[in-house]
């Protein structure tokens, strides 16, 4: 199944008319896993849409919570890699 139908038969499940712009989502989500942890990702992706449906769930609030969610992940920098222990 592809992403694509896979977001539209969540949404229509969930009850949502909402097109979903899944390349942003991914960036988003593969911002966080890369710049704060893996697990950032599905928690920040969940944080952005609900303050994004609190803002009333338009593609400008979307787009904004997207866009906050971005900066703010890239601002922790990338991770340092774990050093051998001696």
């Amino acid at each position: 199944m592809s992403l694509t139908s896979w977001s539209a038969e969540l949404c229509d499940a969930l009850g949502l008319e909402l097109e979903v712009d899944i390349d942003a989502i991914l960036d988003l989500a593969r911002d966080a896993a890369h710049q704060v942890e893996r697990p950032a990702a599905p928690l920040t992706t969940f944080l952005v849409g609900y303050a994004a449906g609190l803002r009333g769930g338009s593609a400008a609030a979307i787009s904004d919570c997207v866009d906050i969610g971005t900066r703010l992940a890239a601002s922790h920098g990338p991770i340092p890699p774990l050093l051998p222990e001696n």
